[in-house]
């Protein structure tokens, strides 16, 4: 272990054990609020201590804001203190706000390799009192992918997983197995019409590609509002397909 990559554990040690004192474990599902979307998710919501993975599908595929985005809204709805990983300190702070996560909230964990990622996200799922553990990744390995799998269900807390690509062609990676326990693909679709000139509410293209014990579907979805919440469009329905439907178990 390299000495800075010590310094940050240990600096991540200190806050963790500093924030956990006053925030109780969190326990059960966190309901997006949609019956839709609650429905075909064994729980009624994204399970707690889980690890969940996010990456963004179509022009987004690179940037990833519109999973970040989504990351940063079911953050939002946590309660306690939110531990950011990255590599790439690109982050938008006032787009965060305006989907529910204040940055006073987040700890921001900025390190030099995507190995100290992991290392800082299984720090933060093992020592718990958290809201959630956000990192940024392009590549997630099984055996990393269980280690944060345990971690979170150890502690109760929400991990979540932005999957971010440099390039177009290292997308392929998110058909990989992992152990995650619901693997998310977030595209942008064109803001909702208004009817005088203007820029109407973003829109989103929202498919749950795999779930353990669930079963897969797709939604067109208002873009997170200033509480982290998504909603319905008003002329979405379910598109689950069929013959797309499974879980997996890992």
């Amino acid at each position: 272990m390299t000495a800075a990559r010590a310094q940050v554990l240990t600096e991540l040690r200190d806050r963790i054990a500093t924030l956990e004192r006053s925030v109780p474990r969190q326990a059960g599902w966190l309901s997006f609020g949609v019956l839709a979307i609650d429905a075909v998710l064994p729980g009624g919501g994204l399970a707690r201590g889980a690890l969940h993975e996010i990456a963004g599908g179509g022009s987004g595929t690179v940037d990833g804001a519109a999973a970040a985005l989504f990351a940063a809204g079911i953050a939002a709805r946590t309660k306690g203190k939110v531990v950011w990983c990255l590599t790439r300190p690109d982050l938008f702070f006032p787009a965060l706000a305006q989907v529910g996560l204040d940055a006073n909230r987040v700890v921001f964990v900025e390190v030099d390799r995507e190995e100290d990622v992991l290392a800082s996200m299984e720090e933060g799922l093992s020592h718990g009192g958290l809201g959630a553990v956000v990192g940024e990744l392009v590549r997630l390995p099984m055996t990393a992918s269980r280690r944060l799998q345990l971690a979170a269900e150890k502690s109760g807390t929400l991990g979540l997983v932005v999957r971010r690509w440099r390039r177009q062609t290292e997308a392929n990676d998110f058909g990989q197995p992992t152990a995650s326990t619901t693997r998310w693909r977030v595209s942008v679709l064109p803001s909702v019409a208004l009817p005088v000139p203007g820029v109407g509410r973003p829109q989103w293209f929202l498919e749950l590609m795999r779930v353990k014990s669930g079963e897969c579907a797709e939604f067109t979805v208002g873009a997170c509002d200033a509480q982290g919440r998504i909603h319905l469009s008003a002329d979405a329905t379910d598109r689950s397909h069929p013959s797309r439907r499974s879980g997996y178990s890992a």
